[in-house]
């Protein structure tokens, strides 16, 4: 699984920071929420796997922070 750019992606995080891989995003500045919105790309295997078991697993680094509100989805949400 990885993140891909699209069509609104209007930044890259971490673009310079080979500890991390790049993340495109959609960085919203049209509210206070600053909401970013990133895709990933799942391989067939992976597919096959999220199909099969039905989960998904998700990490945050919070580096001992406060979490963030966070979403996943399947459906492209509404970009700017």
């Amino acid at each position: 699984m990885k993140m891909v750019k699209f069509p609104e992606a209007t930044v890259t995080y971490a673009e310079n920071q080979p500890e991390y891989l790049a993340a495109p995003a959609h960085r919203s500045e049209h509210d206070e929420t600053g909401t970013a919105t990133f895709c990933w790309r799942l391989t067939w295997r992976e597919r096959l796997k999220l199909l099969w078991r039905g989960a998904l697993w998700h990490q945050v680094l919070t580096f001992n922070h406060p979490l963030q509100p966070q979403w996943l989805g399947v459906d492209k949400p509404q970009l700017d």
